[in-house]
């Protein structure tokens, strides 16, 4: 019986770190909140409206999940360098911010099922010449978001371009618009905006990276609360509502995005 007693105990012991494993989302509804990591930088996924309020895609997106959940939204501004940061360190619980996925991500992360698409490609204004593959970038000047997809990418495909690392899109951009850099890498619909307020530049599409899904992002071995946002996107693809936001923020439905 002792000895019965002696590894019963032993066996609670193993165990004990899984049963202290938190799932959070049993945490999230006990706490009635969810924390969803959006960046601000960056319409027409997310920006600060004229009256200073976050809005675009991602942020309303996070609103529609939190609605959907029945909890209230605790919205965290990131920029794309620590978007996974603050994920892992568990300062957000899910992170919707125009987020691609790469093999180096994925194992960080667990990545839900896309949300939308865009095509990643590098911009320049008239008078620079276009490129018709990626690897032609090299010895190119070429201003990213660090951390960032198009950074990820453009690494990996133009290991010969010189890259010069910003924190934020913000600063990319302005970096291209001060002739820091001739070149910028960013989404279609960042760089169209871009284009769109600065109509002198000429700019447009130079050479196109590649076709990039957005995910949500969570912490790994959250499977329930992975399901939970895997769930959600299915049921507004159902009912047209995630076509009727991408509509609205990128002027098109993306009924493709699987």
């Amino acid at each position: 019986m002792f000895k019965l007693k002696t590894l019963f105990a032993a066996a609670l012991v193993c165990a004990a770190p899984l049963l202290a494993h938190a799932d959070k989302l049993a945490d999230i509804k006990a706490k009635g909140a969810i924390r969803i990591a959006t960046t601000i930088d960056a319409a027409p996924w997310g920006f600060t409206d004229s009256a200073g309020k976050p809005t675009g895609l991602d942020v309303e997106l996070a609103e529609n999940v939190a609605k959907a959940m029945g909890v209230k939204l605790e919205l965290q501004q990131v920029t794309g360098a620590n978007r996974i940061p603050y994920l892992l360190s568990n300062k957000v619980d899910v992170v919707i911010a125009a987020l691609g996925s790469s093999p180096e991500r994925a194992k960080q992360v667990a990545f839900s099922k896309p949300y939308a698409a865009v095509y990643l490609g590098v911009y320049g204004g008239k008078g620079t010449p276009k490129f018709a593959k990626v690897a032609d970038l090299a010895g190119q000047t070429v201003a990213v978001p660090k951390g960032s997809t198009p950074d990820l990418s453009l690494s990996e495909l133009a290991p010969g371009a010189k890259l010069i690392r910003l924190e934020d899109t913000a600063s990319t951009v302005s970096a291209f618009l001060s002739g820091q850099a001739p070149l910028f890498a960013e989404n279609n619909f960042i760089a169209q905006k871009v284009a769109d307020e600065n109509p002198a530049k000429g700019i447009e599409m130079k050479s196109l990276i590649r076709i990039s899904p957005a995910y949500m992002a969570v912490q790994p071995g959250e499977t329930a609360l992975l399901a939970e946002m895997n769930r959600i996107i299915d049921a507004k693809t159902a009912d047209g509502s995630l076509a009727a936001l991408r509509l609205k923020w990128f002027k098109d439905e993306q009924k493709e995005v699987k």
